[in-house]
């Protein structure tokens, strides 16, 4: 039996959902977004499927490589996660 996410769980999945989304807008590949933010592609790729909680530090290199600012990401993210829990 799968046990029921965590508020943590739930946070990194909608921020994961988001950068996809906001890397496949800007045409990006996953390496193409570390190689700007200075990541690796693997860690995009944990990022993106939930399975990593990023740092301050990482949230904002990635909102500088996508050219977003940080309180937008965090709209984009609470609209995500309103989304999720309707």
């Amino acid at each position: 039996m799968k046990s029921k996410p965590t508020q943590c769980q739930k946070h990194n999945a909608a921020f994961g959902r988001v950068l996809a989304e906001l890397r496949r807008n800007r045409q990006l590949s996953q390496e193409e977004l570390g190689f700007e933010a200075n990541f690796d592609r693997t860690f995009i790729s944990l990022l993106e499927r939930g399975r990593r909680s990023p740092t301050l530090d990482t949230i904002f290199s990635l909102c500088r490589a996508l050219d977003i600012s940080f309180s937008q990401l965090a709209r984009l993210i609470e609209a995500k996660l309103d989304e999720v829990n309707a």
